[in-house]
C-alpha cells in the first residue's frame, strides 16, 4: 500500500501527523535531499514539501517530475504561500493537456 509524506520545517508540517500523513521535519537542504530520495525510494505515492524548502531543492525535485511515482506537490508553508505551488500544478496541467484550462492565459 502506497504512503503519504511531508517534508518542511516542523511548525508547518505538525498538523499533517493528525491526518495520518508520515512527516518528516526538515530545514537543512543537504538532509533534505537525502530524506527525498530515501522517500522516493520507499513506497511513497505522493511527498508534499513546503514552498520554502522546495526552493533548496530544485534539483533534486527535478529528478521525479518525468516519473509516475513519487507525485511531488509543494504546498505552502507557515511563513505564507510564494505561488511556487500553484505554478507547478498550472505548468503539469499545461503539459498534461496542451493549454492552460486553470487560468486561461
Amino acid at each position: 500500500m502506497y504512503k503519504i509524506a511531508v517534508m518542511g520545517d516542523r511548525d508547518s508540517i505538525y498538523g499533517f501527523a493528525a491526518l495520518g500523513l508520515d512527516t518528516y521535519p526538515v530545514t537543512d537542504p543537504v538532509e533534505a535531499a537525502r530524506r527525498l530520495r530515501s522517500l522516493a525510494e520507499q513506497e511513497y505515492a505522493v511527498i508534499y514539501i513546503t514552498e520554502a524548502l522546495a526552493d533548496t531543492l530544485e534539483a533534486e525535485i527535478d529528478r521525479y517530475r518525468e516519473q509516475m511515482l513519487p507525485a511531488v506537490i509543494l504546498i505552502p508553508g507557515a511563513s505564507g504561500n510564494t505561488g511556487k505551488g500553484v505554478a507547478a500544478v498550472k505548468k503539469s496541467v499545461e503539459q498534461a493537456v496542451g493549454s492552460d484550462i486553470i487560468f486561461n492565459n
